[in-house]
């Protein structure tokens, strides 16, 4: 047995740890993700565009992690080549894949009307985020039919898409929020399928993580949506803490993973607002005292 603890969570036996695959790990929530799960004993591969950054990744994960185990591969999500040596790459190195998750994905260079965007921009806005989860779905599907069948789902597959009403919140590009949008059209289908054609094994979900403090969420935003974002967004590695458990626990065909409940994102901006007026106040109250003539 493995010992020791990380991030608050036991170790897990040797043979319970898990193999898992996570696109755009090499920074923002899907690094947390990856510094959570090896924290625990599984095996993770992590992939990203960026040859440097990947590397400067995989080092700061081992230099973290020095028992555990992590490798790393250059995979745009957006090319079918790619996807196919990812799938290649995780099964030579983990043998056995139980959990898939698509979270690499971007916003656009620019968070403007769409008739402002450059063909360019949208064309891999929309390939990174749906075309991309489409095919790396294709990908992970068929690398867990190729391992030992189950009646139950035991191999899991997370995508990361927008439901109507974070679509209607977010301030992003439509060519953000209509891929995303389609990614969470994509994990409904997509388990329909399974079904209808008698794979037992393989489950498909729906993982949502809600506001994150990361350059995308960040990228373009005005001074005023900033102080908001940095009152009800969470840090990386807080949602992960919360995310990682519900991930490797998970059972059934289709399902959706919240970090927290949108009702509680709404009660913490209430509180957040009604401190920061209360402490507004006090120290407008101090200032007028100040200022008051003392009585003789």
């Amino acid at each position: 047995m493995l010992t020791g603890k990380g991030k608050g969570m036991n170790k897990v036996k040797m043979e319970d740890s898990l193999g898992v695959v996570i696109t755009g790990g090499t920074k923002g929530l899907g690094y947390a993700l990856a510094e959570v799960f090896i924290s625990v004993g599984d095996r993770v591969v992590i992939c990203g565009r960026n040859p440097q950054r990947l590397d400067e990744a995989l080092y700061s994960l081992q230099l973290a992690k020095p028992y555990g185990v992590v490798y790393g591969m250059v995979c745009d999500a957006g090319n079918p080549q790619d996807g196919k040596a990812l799938a290649a790459f995780a099964a030579s190195r983990l043998g056995r894949v139980d959990r898939w998750i698509n979270n690499a994905g971007t916003a656009g260079r620019l968070k403007r009307p769409l008739w402002e965007l450059h063909a360019d921009d949208i064309l891999e806005t929309c390939t990174t985020n749906l075309s991309g989860s489409i095919m790396l779905c294709a990908e992970a599907i068929r690398l867990m039919m190729r391992q030992p069948s189950s009646p139950e789902p035991v191999y899991h597959i997370f995508n990361m898409g927008f439901s109507s009403l974070g679509a209607f919140f977010s301030r992003s590009a439509v060519s953000h929020k209509a891929s995303k949008r389609g990614v969470a059209e994509l994990t409904q289908f997509l388990s329909g399928e399974l079904k209808e054609a008698g794979i037992t094994s393989i489950g498909v979900h729906e993982l949502s993580p809600g506001l994150v403090q990361t350059g995308l969420l960040f990228q373009d935003a005005s001074e005023g949506a900033l102080r908001l974002f940095k009152i009800i967004a969470q840090r990386p590695e807080k949602v992960a803490t919360v995310l990682v458990p519900k991930i490797r626990a998970i059972t059934g065909r289709s399902s959706r993973l919240r970090h927290q409940p949108p009702i509680m994102m709404l009660i913490k901006l209430i509180i957040e607002i009604k401190e920061v007026i209360g402490i507004g106040r006090y120290f407008l109250l101090m200032k007028k005292q100040a200022g008051m003539p003392r009585r003789q």
